[in-house]
């Protein structure tokens, strides 16, 4: 092991716990998009102290950007002693309402019994301080780095990413030769690799009918009951067709290596356009479901979109009236990054040298911002690895355990000098 490297992590210990709690202190809970600004700039001040040039970037015109909650990012790069690659450390700032059932405070940074709690701690501002103790250390321990260590904190990955990483890519901020290996400390555990995400389709199925007086819905047409048609086959057809599909990709849970459809949404009739709390006395003329398709590397988006198509013809032909539209809202294809690739082997590399085991390959069952690092900034060289339990992740009383993050960060610090330096392990 590279003691250097883990000892300038270890003594840094004080000033992570310290970087966490105070990142949990930014209420940056998304929807709306709160204390983005504070946020970014809090840690533009940070890496400029440490002599990273620091921009801060809106998100100008992305979903929810507006004066009252402006998209802000902060991008950050320290330069090397001489030509070398860039490696980037990209997180997400914004985090998730808090919900009910919390014993602390979820804004507090509460540190406890090795632990620090609050929103976000594990989901993932815990891995962005770990990210920037671990680029601390490595520029202490090896001051004349050849090539740029970056480290940014993006907008809305909990909605999409539009407003933070999606928006940079546009603008040339993950792609070569400005950047050329990238990892996200997203929570996937210590011990983890995480390669890419599975594919993912969002769409909105509409039903039409025909408005009538509610005492004599013969006259009408319910749009409502042409969706529970579709609903009907969708059990009846779609959601057994899916439970047979399964992958050779590494998701985890075990349960998400199968294609799965979440109903995101219904919503039919004038309920929300009449007196609150009163039902509206109407025939319901539309109604509409918004789907979450979660699908496999090994189908294709026009299959996955063809199997709701082909039910929705069928209805229309079987049923009178039945008519519909179908909008597409979003569509990312599944990936999975080359475990051979350097950013997965140095990590590897890392894991074996702190864990003494060796790393587990995975594939997330949702997508995180790798998609349009992959998809926009053509950049493939780029997984998820950091600290944190997934399955505390938008949880009441969320943490982060202070070993897992110092153990994560000397990784990180280990991975930089095998992909700057091209370090290898003893032996």
């Amino acid at each position: 092991m590279n003691e250097q490297l883990a000892r300038a992590v270890r003594g840094r210990v004080d000033d992570l716990v310290a970087l966490t709690a105070d990142l949990i202190r930014f209420p940056t809970v998304n929807p709306p998009g709160e204390a983005y600004t504070p946020c970014a700039e809090y840690i533009a001040r940070r890496l400029a102290g440490r002599g990273f040039a620091t921009e801060l970037i809106r998100g100008t015109g992305t979903p929810g950007d507006s004066d009252r909650y402006p998209r802000a990012n902060v991008v950050a790069r320290r330069e090397g002693r001489g030509p070398g690659a860039t490696v980037h450390f990209n997180s997400h700032i914004d985090v998730v309402e808090t919900g009910e059932g919390w014993t602390v405070d979820p804004f507090a940074g509460v540190v406890r019994d090795g632990k620090v709690f609050g929103r976000g701690a594990c989901d993932m501002k815990g891995g962005l301080a770990a990210s920037i103790i671990a680029a601390e250390a490595f520029m202490a321990v090896y001051p004349d780095f050849p090539g740029a260590i970056e480290i940014s904190g993006t907008a809305d990955e909990e909605s999409g990413g539009f407003g933070g990483v999606a928006y940079l890519a546009r603008k040339g901020y993950f792609s070569k030769p400005r950047v050329d290996h990238v990892i996200i400390p997203e929570p996937l555990n210590k011990d983890r690799i995480c390669l890419g995400h599975r594919g993912v389709w969002w769409a909105e199925i509409e039903t039409h009918g025909a408005i009538a007086h509610g005492a004599m819905p013969f006259l009408g047409d319910s749009a409502i009951r042409h969706m529970g048609a579709v609903l009907t086959a969708f059990e009846e057809e779609l959601f057994p067709a899916l439970d047979r599909k399964q992958t050779a990709m590494p998701v985890v849970p075990e349960g998400a290596r199968r294609s799965t459809l979440n109903l995101n949404s219904v919503h039919g009739g004038q309920t929300e356009d009449f007196f609150p709390g009163l039902p509206a006395p109407n025939v319901a003329d539309s109604c509409r479901m918004v789907l979450d398709r979660r699908f496999l590397i090994e189908e294709d988006i026009a299959e996955v979109k063809g199997e709701v198509v082909s039910i929705l013809e069928r209805l229309k032909r079987e049923r009178p009236r039945f008519d519909y539209e179908l909008r597409d809202l979003m569509e990312v294809l599944p990936l999975m990054t080359d475990r051979d690739a350097p950013v997965p082997t140095a990590i590897a590399a890392g894991i074996r040298e702190v864990f003494g085991k060796e790393p587990e390959y995975i594939i997330s069952p949702g997508t995180y911002d790798q998609k349009h690092i992959a998809r926009i900034g053509h950049l493939h060289d780029c997984v998820a690895y950091g600290p944190g339990i997934l399955d505390l992740a938008h949880q009441p009383d969320e943490w982060v355990g202070i070993e897992d993050m110092v153990q994560s960060a000397t990784v990180m610090a280990m991975s930089l000098d095998a992909l700057l330096r091209g370090a290898r392990p003893p032996g």
